[in-house]
């Protein structure tokens, strides 16, 4: 009899050992031990044929008198030098600075790469320098400090991440970007309270900022129907429809009125 329970027993014993072994092989293979699925490439971008690139270019003038800038105190830092004055209109001899002028329809669901370089948004005599920037999305921005001075950045997007950082003097730059489109996002410096610039995410590479005179150039456009914004971070958005043909060269002037 002892014999027999000793046999059974063991062979109680060995199905079980091949239970436990079964389950454990079957727990390697549930989904959280395996492999992650690795994520998505980038699509490629739209070929565009160089052979056929057109191109828009204008003025953008103010109809009406340039308002007198303002001056700006900035004796609350001893370390911001030199005088400065705000840039919310800037217009000379009725040439309009700091318009952001995009292609906003038209390019259907074409894509593009983002660019390797990156932008420089700089910050010297406690200003933005540039006061409007544009970028695509997922371009990297470095953000320099070349003051002597802390300064604290803080965009204040509607469609983005906000962030907030301190960047004292001398630090390494500062490297960001923007996931989604944005027209005329918001940055501000919490310690001078003046600073302020505006950046504007798009998704191609179809767009400039009108210079002190007034001028813009959108270069390697296919062929094709657009509608070109103009817009102004107190004037607002001013479009118009334009139609580029093969090796096109066309003019797109466009005014805004003060208000």
């Amino acid at each position: 009899m002892n014999k027999k329970k000793s046999a059974a027993m063991l062979g109680m014993l060995c199905l079980l050992g091949l239970w436990i072994l079964v389950g454990c092989s079957k727990k390697e293979e549930t989904p959280e031990a395996q492999p992650s699925t690795p994520a998505a490439a980038a699509p490629a971008a739209t070929p565009i044929d160089p052979a056929t690139v057109a191109s828009v270019s204008g003025t953008v003038k103010l109809d009406g008198a340039a308002p007198k800038a303002a001056k700006i105190d900035m004796s609350q830092d001893a370390a911001c030098k030199g005088a400065n004055t705000a840039e919310t209109v800037v217009a000379d001899g009725g040439n309009l600075a700091n318009v952001f002028v995009y292609v906003k329809e038209g390019l259907g669901d074409r894509t593009f790469d983002v660019p390797k370089d990156a932008v420089t948004i700089d910050q010297q005599g406690c200003k933005y320098h540039p006061h409007v920037l544009g970028v695509m999305t997922g371009q990297n921005i470095d953000i320099k400090n070349d003051d002597p001075t802390t300064h604290n950045i803080h965009p204040t997007p509607a469609s983005n991440r906000e962030w907030n950082e301190s960047q004292p003097p001398q630090a390494a730059p500062i490297e960001k970007n923007f996931a989604r489109e944005e027209i005329m996002l918001p940055v501000k410096c919490n310690q001078h309270p003046w600073m302020r610039m505006y950046i504007n995410v798009v998704k191609s590479p179809f767009y400039a900022v009108t210079g002190p005179d007034g001028k813009y150039e959108i270069k390697g456009l296919p062929p094709g129907d657009y509608t070109l914004a103009f817009v102004h971070e107190k004037l607002g958005e001013q479009t118009q429809k334009i139609t580029l043909a093969a090796k096109d060269s066309k003019t797109a002037d466009q005014s805004f009125k003060q208000q």
